[in-house]
């Protein structure tokens, strides 16, 4: 876990995508104007589970990488492996270390961002969130 700004300002978890890691996603935001990064304090999560295949990153950026599940795309539909283990991770950490005013995920990382509010109502601990 990693933070770019001073507390008092509004707090955002920060999800990486697909075989990245949080340092990854980190270092391109950093490239965002100073203006908005002094205005925020960004919370960088690494997905509980090592890279189980080649990343897309490779010779960009330096591993470790993670994933935050797994997937198998098959003809008619694709299954997902530790998708309920990873909803539970980050509620975990968004509990301990919470709580957080939003989310900002990037590819993988942000198709959880869309799924964890949404499951304020059905899963009791997910109650981080103003």
């Amino acid at each position: 876990m990693a933070k770019i700004c001073a507390p008092g300002k509004p707090r955002i978890l920060c999800l990486h995508g697909f075989r990245t890691s949080a340092a990854i996603l980190e270092t391109q935001i950093r490239k965002w104007p100073e203006s908005i990064l002094e205005k925020l304090d960004l919370v960088f999560l690494d997905a509980r589970y090592p890279s189980a295949g080649k990343s897309s990153v490779e010779g960009i950026f330096d591993p470790p990488y993670y994933e935050w599940f797994q997937f198998q795309v098959h003809q008619d539909h694709t299954e997902y492996q530790n998708y309920e283990e990873c909803i539970a991770y980050i509620e975990d950490f968004m509990v301990q270390n919470g709580p957080f005013d939003g989310l900002l995920g990037f590819s993988q990382g942000a198709s959880l961002c869309a799924t964890l509010p949404g499951m304020q109502e059905e899963v009791r601990h997910i109650s981080t969130f103003p």
